[in-house]
């Protein structure tokens, strides 16, 4: 079993193609789509146009519900360019996505934690920044959940490719793809820190099973035209969008 996970597409179309043809040219029995899909000043509206039409395994992640709510009121720049950019249709298929899926196999797909799309499952914010989580941190984070017990479990959110095993039965397999459209960025959530990559690749996972069920996990970064992104995002506005899609740096 062959399955790509893909996360944090942010409306970066030439990323998101990129990376399809490169799916096609590997080649995969899936491709799961782990959420935060428009929001961002490049081109929501294609994005949706282009994943609807694929109709992958899709959950929603934190920026779909926080776009949805810029209905009724206002939100964050790159939540509010892609709801207005968006047809109705596009925000409905936004609106109907789960929060989390299962998959045969023992695949749980979450978008941050799998009881919290805003907050980080392999990654701890604290005073000084952000740091890679420990194994016991994740095992707590996942204890009680619907991701418990998973044998591979994808998730996003990051931005930040890592695969993690867990020591403990039933050893769950955590595996974060890094982010298609958006290689760094900055945030104050909890406290200020910045996720960067250090290149402007985009970026995606190919996770593998042996008839053991054992997984091995590819990380992929694929080269596209992310001075384009850069430039469409300097257009609108986005100085800091530019500046992370030219360079990866936050």
């Amino acid at each position: 079993m062959r399955i790509v996970a893909l996360s944090d597409i942010h409306g970066n179309l030439p990323a998101l193609n990129a990376v399809l043809a490169d799916v096609a040219r590997r080649g995969a029995d899936l491709i799961v789509n782990c959420g935060d899909i428009l929001s961002g000043p490049l081109w929501p509206a294609e994005t949706a146009e282009r994943l609807m039409a694929l109709d992958l395994p899709t959950i929603a992640g934190n920026h779909e519900r926080q776009l949805l709510r810029c209905a009724s009121g206002s939100g964050g720049a790159s939540d509010v360019y892609g709801f207005q950019q968006t047809s109705a249709a596009q925000r409905a298929w936004l609106g109907g996505l789960p929060s989390t899926l299962a998959l045969d196999g023992g695949v749980f797909v979450c978008h941050g934690r799998p009881d919290n799309d805003h907050e980080y499952l392999l990654e701890t914010v604290e005073p000084a920044g952000s740091r890679a989580a420990s194994a016991a941190e994740v095992a707590q984070r996942l204890a009680g959940t619907a991701g418990q017990g998973a044998g591979l479990l994808l998730c996003g959110h990051s931005h930040l490719p890592r695969v993690l095993q867990l020591p403990e039965a039933p050893h769950t397999l955590c595996v974060n793809p890094g982010s298609v459209g958006l290689p760094a960025f900055d945030d104050d959530h909890i406290a200020f820190h910045v996720h960067q990559t250090g290149s402007p690749h985009a970026r995606y996972a190919l996770c593998e099973s042996d008839a053991s069920g054992r997984w091995s996990v590819a990380q992929i970064a694929v080269a596209y035209d992310w001075p384009a992104a850069a430039a469409q995002a300097a257009r609108n506005g986005a100085a800091d969008w530019a500046r992370w899609l030219a360079t990866g740096l936050a």
